[in-house]
């Protein structure tokens, strides 16, 4: 049998502690934790996070991966907001009204919850997250829920969903100032049960049900929408995350397999990882295509959490 020596031509590095950058392949034996360990670039897969305290699905969702916001849902709709700091979920102070079917965009210590539907029916109801608690704002000018948000608490953008009415979507985009709603131009395809990721001025909109189910995705300049590449599986009940609308991840949603995971590049999306935990009416949260969080969502568990990360990763090998 060969050696690591006589493959690589040297031996494995002893090192007192992991070195701080280490290269790509690179291998060596850690004498302090008495460990082999090696560095990889991993192009992307999803680890288990810490479940929600309360499992729940059709919750709206903010933030980032390592500091995330969790609101409403059902069942039984409820109020309760959780936030996330990597690695567990702490209950905070919840919504001002239960609520279920709604969406959210902004961070950890400052987001939106916007729309969904409460005891009464669906509403347009906006409430505003200052890290603390919860404050009631001027209303959307569409009442809906399983829409989709970008953006900040001060400039917010929501699309599509279900007004309640024939023909049950809509295209309707409303652009947020961080004190009133404004109309602005529609999405090309109307949906309901749709995702979406971005900012204000550079939002992508995928995925939802026209009907039928559709893998639809436009892009957002700031004015309007403009049709691109659709999604590999067309699917609706889907959670999204991003920066803007050049760089995106899709993930869930109802489809076949309920974990299909497909990464947008600006151009196309390309099929990744799945979830380990397929499935659908979840939420999501993350800055780009490389670092996000899925949470809730009917599955197995309802509480469920999952982190995707992409880039240089280090691994643990042992003796089993």
């Amino acid at each position: 049998m060969s050696t690591y020596k006589q493959i690589h031509g040297t031996n494995i590095d002893v090192l007192s502690s992991d070195p701080a950058n280490p290269l790509e392949g690179q291998v060596w034996y850690n004498s302090t934790s008495n460990t082999v360990k090696a560095n990889f670039d991993n192009p992307g897969s999803w680890s288990t996070g810490g479940d929600l305290n309360t499992a729940r699905l059709a919750l709206g969702g903010a933030g980032t991966q390592t500091a995330a916001l969790a609101f409403g849902g059902t069942p039984p709709r409820t109020a309760v907001t959780e936030s996330y700091d990597g690695t567990s979920w702490t209950e905070v102070n919840d919504l001002n009204t239960a609520k279920e079917g709604l969406t959210g965009v902004g961070t950890n210590t400052a987001a939106l919850a916007v729309g969904g539907e409460d005891p009464l029916g669906i509403v347009a109801q906006n409430e505003s997250w200052n890290g603390t608690s919860w404050t009631e704002v001027n209303d959307l000018n569409t009442a809906r829920y399983t829409l989709a948000g970008a953006g900040t608490q001060t400039a917010g953008l929501v699309f599509g969903g279900n007004p309640g009415s024939p023909p049950f979507t809509t295209g309707a985009t409303e652009s947020w100032d961080g004190t009133n709603w404004t109309e602005v131009n529609d999405l090309n395809t109307g949906r309901r049960d749709i995702a979406g990721a971005g900012t204000n001025t550079s939002a992508l909109a995928f995925g939802g049900e026209a009907p039928p189910t559709t893998g639809a995705t436009e892009s957002w300049n700031g004015t309007s929408w403009t049709e691109l590449n659709d999604l590999n599986t067309a699917r609706v009940q889907l959670a999204g995350a991003g920066s803007d609308n050049t760089s995106a991840l899709a993930f869930g949603g109802l489809s076949g397999p309920f974990g299909f995971t497909e990464s947008w590049n600006g151009t196309s999306w390309t099929e990744v990882n799945d979830l380990n935990s397929g499935r659908y009416q979840l939420a999501g949260a993350g800055t780009d295509n490389t670092s996000a969080l899925a949470f809730g969502g009917a599955s197995p568990s309802f509480a469920a959490t999952e982190e995707w990360n992409t880039g240089p990763q280090t691994i643990t090998f042992s003796d089993s």
